[in-house]
């Protein structure tokens, strides 16, 4: 990944199975609201928390980002098999060891931040790194009342100092009532799974209504 000494570096974790807009979205309104310098995907070899049935293969998926991502200040990469880390907590102590002088900040969803409880080591996730925590639909209102919310809520900062956040004395969060796409992986494999399974229609046919 090269010398990134002094630079601020979002990151974006997750399977990206696939990647999709959404994933661009929130990238270039961390780069706009928290001053970064550039944005990592990190894809995922298997996130411990999902099956492995419906797993796209690695590669497919780093391929699938880099085609999404098209911007010069995001950066897709599988670091995660060199560095040989399964949890995001690993994966951040291994990135700061790696890249001591970097300011990184974890960038997730409020879908996350609701159920981050759920990962392995997930306070310690807090006390690594600065997070950023961007709106989604349906998911906010339960995000801000969550154990994790609730837990570091003296430590949330305001989106106006935003710009700071990545070089704040952790644990430090700031969440975004930005309004995000609400394109999501699971929305589109269900699509994908659908185009693939629906019945041809002959040309000469009526039209009909489809009812999902």
């Amino acid at each position: 990944m090269g010398d990134r000494r002094t630079r601020k570096i979002g990151l974006l974790g997750g399977s990206f199975n696939p990647a999709h807009r959404g994933h661009l979205h929130i990238s270039q309104l961390a780069l706009k609201h928290l001053d970064l310098d550039e944005i990592w995907w990190l894809v995922s070899p298997q996130n411990p928390l999902k099956p492995v049935t419906g797993m796209a293969p690695l590669a497919e998926r780093v391929a699938q980002a880099a085609a999404v991502a098209q911007h010069s200040h995001i950066r897709v990469t599988d670091i995660e098999v060199t560095l040989g880390t399964h949890y995001t907590a690993d994966t951040l102590t291994a990135l700061r060891k790696r890249f001591p002088a970097a300011h990184f900040v974890w960038l997730m969803g409020a879908d996350n931040l609701r159920q981050i409880a759920r990962w392995e080591s997930w306070t310690e996730i807090f006390r690594l790194t600065p997070i950023a925590v961007f709106a989604r639909p349906a998911y906010s209102l339960s995000a801000l009342g969550s154990l994790a919310a609730r837990r570091f809520a003296r430590h949330r900062m305001f989106p106006g100092s935003a710009r700071r956040l990545a070089a704040a004395p952790t644990p430090a969060w700031v969440f975004f009532a930005t309004r995000l796409d609400p394109l999501s992986a699971t929305a589109i494999r269900v699509r994908r799974r659908r185009s693939v399974f629906a019945p041809r229609v002959r040309n000469d046919a009526p039209a009909t209504s489809q009812i999902s």
